[in-house]
């Protein structure tokens, strides 16, 4: 990957929606060859996917918190099914197994407290092997940034 490819790949990060032709002027390319460069980053797997940032607030979610959850058991089973489970929530935006005093931590969009309270009642709660949850709500939002370019 040189430059020209990271020019890109910053370019398509800002706006995805960007037209070849758009593109290539952006990167100082012609469009066959900035063509050509995207598509080598898309099958080489740089390039994932392309996806549209939602506003949650217009989706009547306009809260963020964060869920620490600790779990009673770490055996395979125990963390499969939590995993399963925890991906097939909709208001749950990432979940990620993390080193330290918790197991997980959660990433869900909520409808104010109320939404929050659900989302751990109705749904983290049963899980089974759940020990213990810390839950913060988010302030604001400083920085949001899909992938990094180097």
């Amino acid at each position: 990957m040189d430059a020209t490819d990271r020019r890109i790949l910053r370019a398509l990060a800002r706006q995805a929606r960007l037209t070849n032709a758009e593109l290539a002027e952006e990167v100082g390319l012609s469009p066959s060859p900035c063509w050509t460069r995207v598509k080598r980053l898309e099958q080489s797997g740089v390039i994932q996917g392309y996806h549209a940032a939602l506003d949650q607030a217009a989706l009547g979610l306009p809260d963020t918190v964060f869920v620490e959850v600790m779990m009673e058991r770490h055996d395979e089973d125990h963390l499969k099914r939590f995993e399963d489970a925890v991906t097939a929530m909709p208001e749950v935006l990432e979940c990620w197994l993390v080193t330290g005093e918790y197991d997980y931590v959660l990433k869900a969009a909520v409808g104010g407290t109320a939404g929050a309270e659900r989302l751990l009642r109705e749904k983290v709660y049963r899980l089974p092997g759940v020990r213990h949850t810390r839950t913060a709500f988010t302030l604001r939002c400083l920085k949001r940034v899909l992938s990094p370019v180097p």
